[in-house]
């Protein structure tokens, strides 16, 4: 059963705690340094995305970088891919398996390296999402609010009985509370509803405990007090940020409330507009009808649609998240591709060179198939590779590596066996 604490889960749990007290410590700043309490909630979330998007630069460049190096590799990749076109034996397939490694390795780049930022990405998006539907439990002055009002109903007699029917009126479904266990559990399941509630939501609590205690009651005042503070820190105009756009849509429709109901699409509409623009910028590492490619393409053109689904059923402010994430990559993307319109590509992959034969000499590859896969030119895709005054160099550059390997390494054994050869056997 779900009541409000911090997600424990073992992988996203410690994640969304780390989130969530970065997060806490934007709000604090903005409500307790700044005085800044309008929209403070929704304010932390786009200070936040900026410092998230900050730290994943580096990542960023990095493989935007191998999105471009790809792309001007994949002739190179088709030339490989064409001189072993249907050849299945076995011998065959493992040429082209290192002669692919070896280009690789000449642009400095890997086949799985594009995923490597979703696989970064993705965990903290679903860490986010514990984060923003339970903000009271990562942001301590969000939970501070609840704390009188909770004390109050926790003294009125069947408390437990009204708090059922007020979330049972509320129609919260992705919320499950059962108040019939401890108090300290039930104070989390109270302040999971009230966080939860719209204005309506409100009125029926007001009228709920109407009936089970004075009009005077202290009750009724904490009540406003917690009413007031959530339409302040917890609202963008009629946005409540801790509901789905859904419910907002469907709420809104049954009220007659249109103008609200087409701020709330708003949000998974403009987080649709925006992954399409950032997408159009990106630079595609694939190209051409391949297999890859298509993926790619298919790739790009279902992200937009899950997060038009996504933020449509979750909490408004993991939308606003995904909002401001993807206009802080367009930004990065519109200089990134400046940058690299810039910057020398052939420098880079001479530099690569010299790195690809170490790593060959690493595997063993013999100086044959380093040269098959240095040699191979943009310009020129026969099947039969020359090698170059450029391939010599690196070739050079091989033997004197391998010459001067540790002892222990596969360089140091490889000579060993040229010398035993050159000797004869001797």
């Amino acid at each position: 059963m779900y009541y409000l604490t911090a997600y424990n889960g073992q992988i996203l749990g410690p994640i969304a705690r780390l989130l969530g007290a970065i997060m806490n410590a934007i709000y604090e700043f903005l409500t307790g340094t700044c005085g800044i309490t309008n929209g403070s909630i929704a304010l932390s979330i786009v200070i936040f995305t900026l410092f998230i998007y900050i730290c994943l630069f580096p990542l960023t460049y990095r493989q935007q970088k191998f999105s471009v190096l790809t792309r001007k590799m994949q002739p190179e990749m088709k030339a490989i891919q064409k001189k072993y076109k249907g050849k299945k034996d076995q011998a065959s397939m493992q040429a082209m398996q290192e002669e692919t490694q070896a280009l690789y390795d000449k642009y400095g780049t890997n086949p799985t390296g594009s995923c490597v930022q979703m696989a970064i990405q993705m965990p903290i998006l679903f860490a986010l999402y514990r984060v923003f539907y339970n903000v009271p439990a990562y942001l301590n002055g969000v939970k501070d609010i609840f704390t009188p009002l909770v004390k109050d109903i926790q003294q009125v007699d069947g408390y437990e009985k009204i708090m059922t029917s007020i979330y049972e009126n509320a129609n919260i479904r992705a919320l499950q509370v059962d108040f019939s266990e401890d108090a300290a559990k039930n104070a989390g399941y109270i302040v999971d509803v009230l966080y939860k509630l719209s204005e309506d939501g409100w009125n029926y609590v007001v009228e709920s405990f109407s009936k089970a205690v004075d009009s005077g009651s202290q009750i009724f005042t904490d009540i406003d007090q917690v009413r007031s503070t959530l339409s302040q820190i917890n609202y963008i105009g009629p946005i409540n940020i801790s509901d789905t756009p859904w419910n907002m849509v469907t709420t809104n429709f049954d009220n007659h409330a249109y103008g609200a109901m087409v701020i709330a699409l708003l949000i998974p509409l403009l987080s649709y507009g925006s992954q399409v623009l950032n997408l159009r910028l990106m630079p595609q590492s694939g190209g051409g009808d391949d297999q890859m490619a298509q993926q790619m393409r298919t790739m790009n053109m279902m992200m937009p649609l899950m997060s038009l689904f996504f933020t449509f059923v979750t909490p408004a402010g993991l939308g606003i998240y995904w909002i401001a994430g993807a206009l802080v990559r367009t930004v990065q993307q519109f200089f990134l591709n400046k940058h690299f319109d810039k910057i020398d590509l052939d420098e880079i992959i001479e530099k690569n060179k010299e790195k690809a034969v170490q790593k060959a000499e690493k595997r063993g590859i013999r100086r044959s198939q380093i040269t098959s896969a240095a040699t191979i030119s943009t310009k020129s895709f026969s099947e039969k590779a020359k090698v170059d005054s450029g391939d010599a160099d690196v070739i050079e550059k091989a033997n004197a590596i391998r010459e001067n390997a540790r002892p222990g390494t596969m360089g140091a054994k490889a000579n060993l066996v040229k010398r035993f050869n050159e000797s004869g056997g001797k």
